[in-house]
């Protein structure tokens, strides 16, 4: 009992030395702290930088994507942005390096969207938000659990989304900047 107590004591030493920004803990896994973009490939020419003890973006277009694919999982995150940003977390990305609304699903972070059918909250194509959420100035959390075809959407807490769809069943998870400023943090994920 000692000598399995002194292993996984070695173990999580020897993982905290390691530099990761990728933790376990209860399940979940922190994917991005805020601290660091290791652990995640860009793609595009989105200006993504740590500032803040956020990673954050102003300029260009693209994307912060997981080098894992995730089927059934819950996802939370922290995120800031102007009240003129485009910004998303794709989910089931089934290709990591084009990603869009027709090969993932895009949960939706644009409370200015010209046609607010698909605005903050929603997922594009797939579901309108249940509520009118600004997000604009201030940080707010994302919860997604996405479990075979039902998928929910929660942000503050509040409900967004609950729907059904079997379009895209596993693929990479991909934070998007597409206007404004976007800040993300404190991003976690458990499979399910």
């Amino acid at each position: 009992m000692k000598r399995t107590a002194l292993l996984l004591a070695v173990c999580a030493l020897s993982f905290s030395i390691s530099g990761s920004t990728v933790s376990a803990q209860g399940g979940w896994t922190t994917l991005l702290e805020g601290t660091s973009m290791k652990g995640w490939n860009v793609v595009g020419d989105a200006n993504w930088e740590v500032a803040d003890k956020a990673v954050q973006a102003n300029k260009g277009t693209g994307f912060l994507v997981t080098p894992a694919q995730y089927g059934d999982f819950q996802i939370t995150a922290e995120f800031w942005v102007t009240d003129d940003a485009n910004s998303g977390i794709f989910i089931r990305c089934e290709d990591p390096k084009t990603i869009n609304a027709m090969n993932s699903y895009e949960v939706n972070i644009y409370d200015k969207r010209p046609d607010q059918t698909y605005r903050t909250g929603a997922i594009v194509d797939v579901a309108k938000p249940e509520s009118v959420i600004m997000t604009g100035g201030k940080w707010n959390t994302m919860d997604i659990t996405a479990k075979g075809a039902k998928l929910t959407v929660l942000i503050n807490g509040m409900k967004m989304v609950d729907v059904n769809d079997t379009k895209h069943a596993k693929g990479n998870i991909a934070l998007q900047y597409g206007a404004g400023t976007v800040k993300f943090r404190n991003v976690r994920l458990r499979t399910l």
